[in-house]
């Protein structure tokens, strides 16, 4: 399988001559003439290695850098510089870059610096796919986004992880709410200390007291052992309460006072431990309408709200859904010991369109699911589930039309498929052939 490179240059003449050159040498080639062709090729597949000039009409070789390193950490880059750029492309090697070379271009030296580019990738260990952390906060680590959507989340999450105030993430199931608690955690001035997870979901009501505050030995049937409640557990570092919003009144209660007086008291014992933390809770309901409803305290709402911020849908991020894809497929290579290069142009489409309801986790999900099942070297439409294709082509579907207005319900179907016959036909539920006869009939032209 040839090994994949981008090489990213304004110069149209020099970008399509390394190409030309590197296509006799064996290699799959892509070119890209500035930062945004070169964002979207990167977003679309994954590269082994990119050139690029450090200079660039819209952006610069050390922001593609950057970009490439947190969507496909394993892909090298080599930078493409002349003299008055050199300082730049050494500070650009401390950000990951495997090397540099110096315009002009001399071909055995760039080939030769491919080849070694191509044997560190196969060395270098995969970060995000890290055999310790098997907790789904690492999941969705390194990896931004491109979205504005996510840029303004990544720069809210930049403002408050210095501080201590306590933030209310929310969001819709699967979104990542607690990778952006940890990422505010890790981004903190507490990042040393514990970051305890707890999903208020699953408690019981009657065993909250001793799950947040701990208990003594035998102060209850049960209690064989001392415990350490979650908050004594996160002294000094940060607690996230998942799902807030599932924690009975009464429970709430305790929270509060606990959280004013930065006191507890295990159950049992009569002496109180004073702690440290900070509280990042999360939800995926309205708590505003839970406190007018009067199923949620409104002192608890405003101290666990100091810092709002909402986790966007999947569906919201266009310009993030292939590369998420593309990461989670890495992952998976790596869990099932496959390596898939990518997906299908069906496949990139119908992701594009569909609307995922379950957010990342439904995708990454889908992604293992699908990587097991492929059998050839990218990911076939066929692997992916039935509901998935099934919505897709409910939404695309031409509804009920008759004689009257079956003219313009063809011209829609031809529209919505990107006038491709065989998918307008699938749209209208009539036969190729049949379509053929009906473009004839009405004289569309294509």
């Amino acid at each position: 399988m040839s090994s994949k490179i981008l090489v990213i240059d304004d110069d149209t003449s020099f970008c399509v001559m390394l190409k030309t050159f590197l296509q006799k040498k064996g290699y799959d080639v892509t070119n890209a003439f500035n930062a945004k062709e070169a964002e979207e090729a990167i977003r679309n597949q994954i590269f082994d290695v990119v050139l690029t000039d450090i200079r660039l009409p819209d952006s610069d070789g050390i922001q593609i850098l950057k970009y490439i390193k947190e969507t496909s950490f394993k892909t090298q880059v080599v930078l493409m510089t002349g003299y008055t750029d050199i300082k730049t492309a050494v500070s650009a090697m401390k950000l990951g870059a495997y090397d540099y070379v110096g315009k002009p271009i001399n071909p055995d030296e760039i080939l030769h610096t491919i080849e070694q580019a191509l044997k560190k990738r196969l060395e270098k260990p995969e970060p995000v796919a890290e055999k310790k952390e098997k907790k789904e906060t690492s999941d969705f680590a390194f990896v931004k986004g491109a979205s504005s959507t996510s840029n303004q989340l990544h720069e809210y999450i930049s403002l408050v992880s210095p501080t201590n105030m306590s933030v209310l993430i929310i969001g819709d199931s699967g979104t990542g709410k607690e990778y952006i608690a940890h990422t505010i955690h890790m981004q903190s001035k507490r990042k040393d200390k514990p970051f305890i997870p707890v999903d208020c979901g699953a408690i019981p009501k009657e065993l909250a007291s001793s799950e947040f505050f701990g208990h003594i030995k035998g102060s209850f049937t049960g209690a064989i052992n001392d415990k350490t409640g979650h908050f004594e557990a996160a002294n000094g570092g940060t607690l996230f309460l998942d799902e807030v919003g599932n924690l009975s009144y009464e429970v709430q209660i305790q929270l509060l006072r606990a959280l004013q007086e930065r006191k507890v008291k295990p159950v049992g014992s009569n002496h109180e431990i004073k702690v440290d933390i900070r509280v990042i809770a999360a939800t995926n309901e309205d708590l505003s309408e839970a406190v007018k409803r009067g199923d949620f305290r409104e002192d608890l709402y405003h101290r666990l709200n100091e810092f709002c911020i909402q986790a966007p849908r999947l569906s919201e991020r266009k310009q993030d859904i292939m590369v998420f894809a593309h990461h989670f497929l890495a992952l998976a290579n790596d869990d099932l010991e496959k390596n898939i290069e990518g997906f299908d142009d069906e496949v990139i489409e119908l992701f594009m369109n569909y609307d995922w309801p379950g957010n990342l986790r439904e995708m990454k999900n889908t992604i293992k699911r699908s990587v097991l099942l492929t059998k050839t070297s990218t990911v076939p439409i066929d692997v992916l589930p039935q509901e998935m294709r099934s919505a897709i082509e409910q939404e695309n579907a031409i509804p009920y039309y008759s004689k009257e207005n079956e003219e313009s319900a063809i011209r829609s179907a031809l529209e919505k498929a990107g006038f491709n016959k065989t998918k307008a036909a699938k749209l209208l539920n009539i036969d190729r052939k049949t379509l053929y006869n009906k473009l004839k009939l009405y004289s569309i032209d294509l």
